[in-house]
């Protein structure tokens, strides 16, 4: 991954609730710091850019993100943010996961992922994906019910956030850090 002055690369692995690798996005840059808007500055958020990255699934399998995607992680919060810049807008696909873990010496951040998932679509309309897949898993990995009630409450706070139209659910923010990114490529 080349870098250039202001774009540091980060790679961003999930896992599954056992420690198993689930997922892994190879190619992806750091907005730098005093680029972020107040309201991400303010709450410490690590935002990154990528664009046809590499994925690594857990199998091995390789393929390629086909739509750009600015994605946000939020200390102490228990989901993250990715906000997909499509031709028809901006869809924010969220996942519900353990706060974010960064280490600056690796270039990387990890996150646990607990299945679930919440699209906001560009009309508004909101979507919650794979309560089966969370509520099978929950019982395989025997989800702790202090993990289960911050989950729950990581789903509500995106909820509040999505509705109030609250960082990082601002197209405006996410236009301006990609746009920035592709001029400095």
């Amino acid at each position: 991954m080349k870098t250039n002055n202001r774009y540091q690369p980060l790679t961003i692995k999930s896992f599954k609730h056992d420690g198993r690798l689930h997922r892994m996005w190879l190619e992806n840059w750091l907005v730098p710091e005093e680029e972020l808007g107040p309201d991400h500055t303010e709450q410490s958020m690590t935002v990154a850019i990528n664009s046809q990255t590499p994925i690594v699934e857990a199998d091995g399998k390789r393929w390629f993100s086909k739509v750009p995607a600015v994605t946000f992680f939020i200390p102490q919060m228990w989901f993250n943010v990715v906000a997909l810049v499509e031709d028809t807008g901006i869809r924010y696909y969220c996942n519900i996961a353990s706060p974010p873990y960064k280490s600056d010496a690796d270039h990387v951040i990890t996150y646990i992922d607990y299945d679930l998932d919440v699209v906001l679509h560009p009309d508004g309309q909101v979507q919650l994906l794979d309560w089966n897949e969370y509520e099978k898993n929950r019982a395989n990995y025997r989800y702790p019910e202090l993990v289960v009630r911050k989950l729950m409450n990581g789903l509500e706070q995106l909820k509040l956030r999505m509705e109030g139209g609250l960082a990082p659910f601002q197209d405006e923010a996410v236009l301006r850090y990609y746009s920035a990114w592709r001029e400095s490529q």
